[in-house]
């Protein structure tokens, strides 16, 4: 990637974190989700900010992020957030250790997987599954793990095609090795989120709320049922998650 891109990188990530953490009335785990997305993905990254989750206006937001596409939207962030943290670090210490690539991602998977399991879902979602720990690791499990194998089906080609071709990508120092994983986030964030759709749509996962309605705690994803149709009707039609907790 072209050296402005770091240069816009740079801009988008400062000011989804402005405006996520002064105006936005979303979930904490969110704001924090936002901003490490915006990080690895730049630009793209803040416009779909702007477009699904920026509050437009005083008292807004709840009406905002309503449509599926927006929840779904907001459930594939937290999955990246996660999960590529996990595997940009795992590929950052390989590459150090001049590992081989086959080694480097299993190392990837493992940790792109544990990370976003053990701390982005069961951690951060503790409190919305009464408090426990253990409660929230089982939940989370089967969800996690069909969101991270879309990551890593769109990642992994990325990586293993350019690194290949270019084996100063491999190296953590030049900027080769960071705009690899730029766009290898961008490829997996594509893949990954008719998966969060669908996960969305049947009540596995969550999607954006807001501490107005939901509290600082999130919501019991037991609530989540009640945003589903009663009827065959389409899962796009369903109600919004802030208005099923009223």
């Amino acid at each position: 990637m072209p050296p402005f891109w770091f240069a816009l990188t740079g801009l988008s990530v400062a000011y989804v974190a402005w405006d996520s953490f002064t105006r936005n009335p979303e979930l904490t785990v969110m704001k924090y989700g936002w901003v490490l997305v915006t990080l690895y993905t730049g630009p793209v990254g803040a416009a779909l900010y702007v477009l699904s989750c920026e509050e437009p206006g005083p008292y807004q937001h709840e009406v905002f992020i309503e449509p599926l596409w927006k929840q779904a939207l907001g459930s594939t962030i937290h999955c990246l957030a996660g999960d590529a943290t996990g595997i940009i670090i795992a590929a950052a210490v390989t590459a150090a250790l001049a590992l081989p690539m086959w080694l480097d991602l299993i190392f990837e998977y493992l940790l792109g997987f544990g990370f976003g399991l053990l701390i982005f879902q069961a951690l951060f979602m503790r409190d919305m599954l009464g408090g426990s720990y253990r409660a929230a690791l089982v939940r989370s499990f089967m969800p996690e793990w069909l969101s991270m194998n879309a990551v890593m089906a769109g990642m992994i080609p990325v990586m293993v095609a350019l690194m290949s071709h270019d084996m100063r990508a491999m190296e953590v120092t030049p900027i080769r090795f960071w705009g690899v994983m730029s766009l290898a986030t961008l490829v997996g964030a594509v893949i990954a989120y008719p998966v969060n759709v669908w996960l969305v749509a049947v009540g596995l996962k969550h999607g954006m709320g807001t501490v107005r309605v939901l509290g600082a705690g999130g919501h019991n994803l037991e609530a989540e049922a009640t945003r589903i149709p009663a009827t065959s009707g389409s899962p796009w039609d369903s109600p919004p998650l802030w208005l099923a907790m009223q």
